[in-house]
């Protein structure tokens, strides 16, 4: 069912984004939130103060999606991979906001039950990953 769910994210996010030339010049990761009874309102305020460290930072936020019908996820994020000039720059904008982005991952958890991170390629085409694959 994950699989399913990722595959629908990244159809739903491709059909938002121009294909790329290749699969392998975009990578992104696709995280997948089930969060706490009564924690819902919690959780989105963390994600936005992590959407405006990222903005001062100069790094591209995530593509949040909310759940409507379906599986029992609440969030998707498709994010883009970042590097690690862009993760020194995202620590030093949290820093200068006061924000401790070491404890991040243990305040995210506090509003969660669990979550995923698949690693991933594209947005992409099935013709565009063939090509790249020597297989088109």
């Amino acid at each position: 069912m994950k699989l399913k769910l990722v595959f629908a994210a990244g159809a739903a996010l491709a059909l938002g984004v121009p294909t790329i030339a290749s699969a392998q010049e975009a990578h992104s990761i696709v995280s997948i939130y089930h969060v706490a009874p009564g924690h819902h309102v919690a959780f989105l305020k963390w994600m936005d103060q992590q959407d405006r460290i990222s903005a001062a930072a100069g790094v591209p936020r995530g593509q949040l999606y909310v759940h409507r019908d379906g599986d029992s996820w609440d969030y998707v994020v498709v994010s883009p991979e970042t590097t690690e000039a862009q993760d020194a720059a995202v620590e030093a904008a949290g820093k200068k906001m006061g924000v401790n982005t070491a404890k991040g991952g243990i305040e995210m958890r506090q509003h969660i039950t669990s979550h995923t991170d698949t690693y991933t390629y594209g947005p992409t085409s099935a013709a565009a990953y063939l090509a790249s694959i020597g297989e088109r």
